[in-house]
């Protein structure tokens, strides 16, 4: 393989990274449903506290799990498109190939792209081209 076409590859890596990371941010919002389920449950059991309303305790818990897979969501989608700029850059490729194997379990998207970066990211041509920009950054 030459050079341009390990560019090529990672140039169009890239692209596919921003395109499931703005898918993962997008599936990251349904939760969105629970957390407004869980605050109407909260202020339902606030306004009824005699009458036999629920629980607050199950409205908190929808807002707290909600909320956790919203920002779980959001950051794994961040850190997706975190990855498509790196390898851009050709910076970081640590994080780059342990965001691969991370996207393997986001499937169907990311298990593809997912096998697709780590084939690409652990030929030698690729590391050494990560390792020749990380040295030019060095020196700078």
């Amino acid at each position: 393989m030459n050079e341009n076409q390990d560019e090529q590859y990672l140039k169009y890596l890239s692209i596919f990274h921003y395109v499931v990371g703005g898918l993962a941010g997008l599936f990251a919002c349904f939760p969105i449903i629970h957390l407004i389920a869980g605050i109407f449950i909260m202020v339902a059991g606030f306004a009824d506290r005699s009458a036999g309303g629920p629980p607050v305790l199950i409205g908190l818990l929808f807002v707290l799990i909600g909320g956790s897979l919203i920002v779980a969501g959001w950051a794994f989608a961040i850190c997706v498109i975190l990855a498509g700029v790196f390898l851009t850059r050709r910076k970081n490729y640590m994080f780059c190939l342990v965001m691969a194997g991370i996207q393997c379990m986001f499937t169907p998207f990311g298990t593809v792209l997912g096998v697709f970066t780590i084939i690409t990211l652990v030929r030698p041509s690729v590391k050494e081209m990560f390792d020749a920009n990380a040295m030019v950054a060095k020196a700078a």
